[in-house]
């Protein structure tokens, strides 16, 4: 099927490529990036108002995290309607005009989709759960009690306790991977697998541009519900009884693959379709290289490499990315240092007084990487994670574990605008989360009145990443440590690019033959001579 093309802003050689390849692309949370009527909760006109900032950033893509009716009880991950918009964040009609206007402005749009439960106020579930015989009787995980009435298994849901939750109704137990308000679909059902990919046909014919799938290996279980075999020890706190389990069982079942390959065959019906699969768990690399394996499967996977790391050292950096070579049949994967579910990087990683200049490596480093690069909203202005009260908590993870969890709340705060409006200039009422006073000296439009800003800095290295093809999308030949330096080599269509960083705190000289060539890009006062704590210079040889 022929798509509307958005005006294309790439350079000549990324254009033999999908658009997808390479991309930069910029993660909306709806709730927090602008509210356009005063209730405290972006929607869905506050986003198209503030499409030309986006826009100005020079990423390809937006992707929306759900917006999609719900009952809210983990903020639109739990669906009670695939294929209409939450009223709190406008209607369908304010959704063809944010597609509309991200399309002339060269943005494609991705949205996000959440095959693996729905909420219980989904009409599917309400129907499932009236009796053992209906027409929607198995669409969701239903199993008999054990003859001492405990749950079919020991699994154990992520937000905590057990995975199982008993319905009077039917006398048995239903399944749930999270909230118990968020029951496990049947994916082994076909009608069910049917009744997703109607959904997903629903938002390609409006326009959407392509998915992010939520929780891709909790989507099948096992249907012998055999138990999970105890975790090994390990020197790291347990806060959650999921911690103490191997996951083996009620997720990553080996039939997800099929189920897959079901949505590339419709993806493939329509033009330039991109899909990126979250993969978190214990066996993460191998299943995102399932899920993204040859031309039958997902564009690409992300992991949580970075996001739940609590250091950024050049190990893990040179892990993630000797994870996908640039070999026949191995998938392209995509990278994110922060996201909603994830504390922002700068408060993770570095102490108050060096994020700033933390910052800008940071932004340089995911330039660097090989793969689709995902920004934060509000992180190309160093927004941290802010400290939010118990009191004020919305996150039902940290409220369950508090205070053992690092709120999912902190990292979702508002988006910053106006230097002196109320709030930030994200609401006109009272908002649904503090700004902070931190993030909201970090808003828009102090930053645009500041040429050495961050986010002005933000714009270049994606720039910068745009116009080099082997940082674009070329093959990763060199990742380690030389001395105190750490290094990346990209090569790609003739070009061989050096990205060096100084991850210390100590400045460091580089040995004369590391640093010669071309200098594309300096970050924090770099030269070839010398890189002062947290800086980056990329060499063109």
């Amino acid at each position: 099927m022929n798509r509307a093309d958005p005006q294309s802003k790439r350079s000549d050689t990324a254009d033999a490529n999908p658009w997808w390849k390479g991309a930069a692309i910029y993660q909306i949370y709806p709730r927090s990036f602008q509210d356009s009527n005063g209730d405290g909760i972006g929607d869905l006109p506050g986003i198209t108002r503030r499409l030309p900032h986006v826009a100005s950033l020079g990423v390809d893509a937006i992707w929306i995290s759900p917006f999609f009716t719900s009952p809210m009880k983990d903020f639109g991950y739990d669906v009670s309607d695939y294929c209409d918009v939450d009223p709190i964040f406008g209607t369908l009609a304010d959704f063809d005009a944010l597609v509309a206007r991200a399309h002339e402005l060269g943005l494609r749009v991705l949205i996000d989709q959440v095959y693996s439960h729905t909420s219980d106020e989904h009409p599917w579930f309400a129907e499932s759960r009236a009796d053992r015989s209906n027409p929607k009787s198995d669409w969701y995980v239903w199993a008999d009690a054990k003859p001492d009435g405990s749950p079919p298994s020991n699994w154990q849901s992520v937000f905590g306790g057990p995975a199982w939750t008993w319905d009077a109704r039917r006398g048995q137990y239903y399944l749930h991977n999270f909230l118990n308000s968020q029951p496990q679909l049947n994916m082994h059902n076909c009608a069910v697998q049917d009744a997703i990919l109607n959904v997903m046909r629903f938002w390609l014919d409006r326009g959407v541009d392509g998915f992010r799938i939520d929780a891709l290996n909790f989507a099948m279980h096992d249907p012998e519900l055999r138990d999970n075999p105890p975790a090994p020890a390990t020197d790291r706190p347990r806060t959650r009884p999921f911690d103490f389990q191997l996951k083996k069982y009620n997720m990553s079942h080996p039939d997800i693959p099929a189920f897959i390959e079901r949505i590339r065959a419709l993806t493939d019906q329509y033009d330039g379709v991109f899909t990126v699969a979250e993969v978190g768990g214990d066996e993460a690399e191998s299943e995102m290289k399932a899920f993204t394996a040859g031309e039958t499967h997902l564009n690409s996977a992300y992991g949580f490499n970075f996001l739940y790391a609590e250091k950024l050292t050049p190990g893990a950096i040179c892990a993630a990315l000797a994870e996908w070579p640039e070999d026949d049949g191995i998938g392209w994967p995509s990278w994110a240092f922060e996201n909603h579910d994830a504390p922002r990087a700068v408060s993770r990683w570095w102490l108050p007084e060096h994020r700033d200049r933390a910052a800008r490596m940071k932004m340089t480093l995911l330039a660097c990487l090989r793969g689709n690069i995902i920004l934060y909203y509000g992180e190309e202005l160093g927004l941290t994670q802010v400290d939010i009260p118990f009191h004020q908590l919305h996150d039902p993870e940290a409220i369950a574990n508090w205070p053992l969890t690092l709120s999912r709340d902190g990292a979702r705060t508002p988006m910053p605008w106006e230097a002196e409006a109320a709030h930030g200039g994200f609401t006109a009422g009272e908002p649904w989360l503090p700004v902070g006073a931190e993030n909201a000296a970090r808003s828009v439009e102090a930053q645009e009145a500041d040429a050495e800003s961050l986010l002005h800095h933000t714009r270049s290295m994606i720039a910068l990443r745009r116009a080099n093809p082997a940082l674009h999308h070329g093959a990763v030949k060199r990742c380690e440590s030389v001395g105190d330096l750490f290094v990346i080599e990209r090569t790609g269509e003739g070009q061989h690019v050096r990205c060096l960083f100084n991850l210390g705190s100590l400045e460091v000289a580089p040995p004369a033959e590391l640093a010669d060539g071309s200098v594309l890009a300096a970050t924090n006062a770099a030269t070839p001579a010398n890189l002062p704590p947290l800086s980056a210079l990329v060499i063109e040889l």
